[in-house]
């Protein structure tokens, strides 16, 4: 089966003066916005997730060159959100309930630092399978899986 891709409205100009229009009188969009708007798509798929009632907490890893893009269109949707800078050029962005984000925001940014009970909890929020971050805590815990803060058991 093919599929078409069909970038959104917002992206192609209407414009009839323009000698490089189509039959649609629409003129070619920008190929900065349609990699931006390909880059984005899983972004933007998150956001339909989050409001359908599918998940409560979203982290995605985006190039931080969009930076601004994501926060204008989360900030337009009126969802609560923390970004983390991370290496090479990305942002982690965790968006969703007003109360899971405030959670995220006082874990350390550095997702290999966080303590097993933080990582057990992130990952909870995320909807991971509860069973097996049952079991990664219990690695975490028993140092078979090593984060950098990771702590012995004291009992």
């Amino acid at each position: 089966m093919r599929v078409n891709f069909y970038p959104p409205l917002g992206l192609v100009k209407n414009n009839f003066s323009q000698p490089n229009t189509s039959y649609t009188g629409r003129t070619k969009p920008d190929e900065t916005k349609l990699t931006e708007f390909a880059d984005l798509r899983v972004f933007h798929h998150h956001i339909y997730e989050y409001k359908k009632g599918i998940r409560n907490l979203i982290l995605t890893t985006e190039k931080s060159k969009y930076r601004e893009s994501i926060e204008n269109r989360l900030n337009n949707e009126n969802i609560d959100y923390v970004i983390h800078e991370i290496p090479n050029g990305k942002i982690n962005v965790y968006f969703g309930e007003k109360d899971c984000v405030n959670v995220v925001k006082t874990f350390n940014p550095k997702l290999n630092e966080l303590t097993a009970e933080q990582d057990f909890i992130l990952g909870i929020m995320l909807g991971y399978d509860r069973v097996k971050q049952c079991e990664r805590y219990l690695k975490i815990k028993n140092n078979i899986i090593k984060l950098k803060s990771a702590k012995p058991l004291d009992c």
